[in-house]
């Protein structure tokens, strides 16, 4: 019997269209996290992304551009990362929540998801144990990042701005990840899905002040960067982090966060309630 069953009593076997009451529904998302969970024990190169992506970004960026970058914030390669330390915290969550829309149309295509919606559980149960999972990896792929930049010289001066910054950015990644998995369960393969999230992700994390400060971007370019939430969310966690501005960038990343889960929840739900 698989995890996803195995929790699962008589009672909830009456019918699929029987009303699940609440404590069902964390009963059934617990037992599809450990699922989860166990699938990634099976395959651990599931997990390469959670540790490669912090590493490599770090050192990409802090080596390669921290000495020029650096010198036009008033300082070196020290200098630069302090700045872009925060912003790769704020960029991790979004990372990792196209990671949800993959592995869910990966699942759909194998016949997991038929099984599952054979049975009397939740349907938010299914999409919020794929969340919980990936929220738990996003957090693997924070404590490795935050290692590499001490490793490098980042200088934690504040830990609960810390720990601010980090909850700051998986609740903008939770929000994204009912995006993708709207298109998880829209699109025909996961090779669509990650081709759609590198054409919309890839202007949002350039067009920021994830890397560099925005002064000297062209004008259009600096427009499009104040209504960008990823330079919100790099902002706050750069004042909570380091020191300076916080509000702004807070108040406009929880607003992102709250509108884009309360349009998009509803719509990823309902795709997977009717997807043939």
């Amino acid at each position: 019997m698989s995890a996803a069953t195995a929790t699962l009593t008589p009672a909830d076997l009456q019918g699929a269209d029987a009303p699940i009451s609440l404590r069902a529904h964390l009963r059934h998302t617990g037992a599809l996290v450990r699922r989860n969970l166990l699938w990634i024990r099976q395959d651990p190169e599931s997990m390469f992304d959670a540790i490669l992506f912090p590493v490599v970004f770090t050192l990409l960026f802090v080596y390669v551009f921290g000495g020029s970058i650096g010198q036009s914030l008033g300082g070196g390669q020290e200098a630069y990362v302090q700045y872009v330390v925060p912003g790769l915290l704020a960029m991790t969550g979004m990372n990792m929540a196209q990671g949800v829309g993959t592995g869910f149309n990966q699942d759909f295509n194998s016949g997991v998801m038929d099984r599952f919606r054979s049975l009397p559980i939740g349907r938010g149960s299914v999409l919020f144990a794929k969340i919980a999972v990936e929220l738990m990896r996003m957090l693997f792929a924070t404590v490795v990042l935050v290692i590499v930049a001490v490793l490098v010289g980042f200088d934690i001066t504040s830990w609960p701005g810390l720990l601010a910054s980090v909850g700051l950015s998986a609740a903008f990644g939770f929000a994204l990840m009912w995006v993708f998995l709207t298109l998880g369960v829209t699109m025909k393969n996961a090779q669509s899905v990650q081709a759609m999230g590198f054409l919309v992700l890839m202007p949002l994390q350039f067009g920021s002040s994830i890397f560099a400060p925005t002064a000297s971007m062209p004008g259009w370019l600096r427009n499009f960067t104040e209504f960008n939430p990823l330079s919100a969310l790099a902002d706050a966690a750069r004042g909570l982090m380091i020191g300076g501005p916080v509000a702004h960038g807070l108040w406009v990343t929880l607003a992102w966060s709250v509108g884009l889960t309360a349009v998009m929840a509803p719509i990823s739900i309902h795709k997977f309630r009717t997807k043939s």
